[in-house]
């Protein structure tokens, strides 16, 4: 059964057993991906995933159930299970449905073809031999590997929500491992987008060259110094502490910015978006996983933090409308919240004019122990760190396995300067991260 036809199902058992509000969420997901290792297919993969979840309002409360099988049997059991378990809850929290008759803005989504499975083994195993041609340093451990995917999310609702999305995927990645006869080193860069407009070339050339410059990398001296993150640094900072700016988060007193809306967080010139139609998303989408219209806002706007982001539930509990970010991360999960392409906006220098106003200090391009090394609540991190020295004010000597210290808080308010440019390492998926290369006025960096 398709999902058009179960959804009509569910409707008349919804109405069949007097349930008058309720939501139908449905998701799937299509991939198939490939690795290379040692000139051969390492590893090759192709799934479907997916499933529908139904909750309703019975008495106040929200009542969930789901399953992956569409079926007529499968259409009256969930309207059944999600009416029995709205029964059985305790809380008190008010819940809600998204309203018909919102407005969304228009998608300019420009579809690809994705690649064939001959087309993704052929690019995989082209991307692998580019690697070893880039370098002779370039050892066994090399990898490489190519996938594609479609995702299609649907929701509708008793109040005449209706809305689908559907969007190609398809991604070309290149790990080299090199080794100069003392020390080895490693990177990963990948390529979203259309096959037929992607340079392997590039994509290997740029992970290659990244891996040999960490070669022979000293350690950083210990002190105190000014610190340029690389747009890659700093977008995996932004990732790590994002949860601060949910309004779940700060409610349940997990964020220290609970009740700092309107008041100054960070440097004057700082700006933090959330973008749900950036240029580079790999999926842009114009509704949340409520159904709530997305939009474009300033997180923090000049310093200053205008918003926390909502979704329905905590939108009412603040007394404020959900700011469209809303999420599940799966077709069975509860709503909760997350951003769309959340990134620290740009200023007007160029990497090099940012390395040379630091003058003196430290470049960091890439960060380790995440999980283990910050802290999401306090905002406190330590973290294994490899990059550059900078001296008269140009990226010098590599260095690496030092720490980096500081607290994301005053972080924000330690910046001076940005670079002119956005990028977004990894944008994969509907919620990506970006940033520029930041400059910080002193951190401490642990080393020898």
């Amino acid at each position: 059964m398709d999902f058009n036809t179960f959804k009509k199902a569910v409707i008349a058992a919804a109405e069949k057993l007097g349930i008058a509000e309720y939501e139908l969420y449905y998701s799937s997901s299509e991939s198939t991906s490939v690795d290379i290792f040692r000139h051969e297919i390492n590893s090759f993969s192709s799934s479907v995933d997916g499933g529908v979840c139904f909750r309703c309002l019975v008495g106040g409360k929200m009542g969930y159930a789901s399953t992956e099988e569409l079926s007529e049997a499968q259409a009256e059991s969930i309207v059944r299970r999600a009416r029995d378990n709205a029964a059985t809850l305790e809380t008190e929290d008010k819940q809600f449905l998204v309203s018909g008759g919102e407005k969304y803005a228009p998608l300019d989504i420009k579809p690809y073809e994705l690649p064939t499975t001959e087309q993704l083994i052929d690019t995989a195993l082209k991307g692998q031999e580019a690697i070893y041609a880039a370098d002779p340093a370039v050892i066994d451990g090399t990898s490489a590997g190519a996938e594609s995917g479609r995702t299609t999310i649907a929701i509708c609702n008793s109040n005449g929500l209706d809305l689908s999305y559907s969007n190609n995927l398809a991604v070309f990645y290149a790990a080299p491992v090199v080794y100069d006869g003392k020390e080895m080193s490693d990177d990963f860069n990948m390529k979203t987008g259309s096959f037929d407009k992607l340079d392997i070339n590039e994509v290997v050339s740029e992970a290659v060259d990244a891996a040999k410059s960490m070669m022979n990398a000293d350690v950083a001296p210990t002190g105190s110094y000014p610190v340029v993150f690389s747009y890659k640094a700093m977008t995996s900072l932004l990732s790590t502490f994002s949860g601060i700016f949910s309004s779940e988060n700060a409610q349940k007193g997990l964020s220290r910015l609970a009740g700092k809306e309107g008041q100054k967080i960070a440097a004057d010139f700082i700006t933090i978006v959330d973008d749900p139609f950036y240029k580079d998303s790999a999926m842009p989408i114009n509704f949340d996983g409520e159904g709530s219209p997305t939009y474009c806002k300033n997180v923090v706007e000049n310093g200053v933090l205008k918003t926390l982001l909502y979704n329905l539930k905590t939108a009412h509990i603040a007394g404020v409308k959900t700011t469209g970010n809303g999420s599940k991360a799966g077709y069975a999960s509860s709503v909760g919240i997350r951003p769309f392409t959340f990134y620290l906006a740009p200023g007007k220098l160029t990497e090099d004019e940012l390395i040379a106003k630091a003058g003196e200090g430290v470049y960091i391009n890439d960060l380790g122990g995440l999980h283990a090394g910050a802290n999401a609540v306090s905002g406190d991190f330590s973290l294994q760190s490899s990059g550059y020295m900078i001296e008269g004010g140009k990226k010098t000597r590599a260095v690496k396995s030092f720490t980096v210290s500081g607290n994301f808080y005053d972080l924000l308010n330690q910046i001076t300067d940005l670079s002119n440019e956005v990028k977004l390492p990894r944008a994969f998926g509907i919620t990506a991260f970006g940033s520029p290369s930041v400059l910080v006025k002193g951190l401490t960096v642990a080393g020898k």
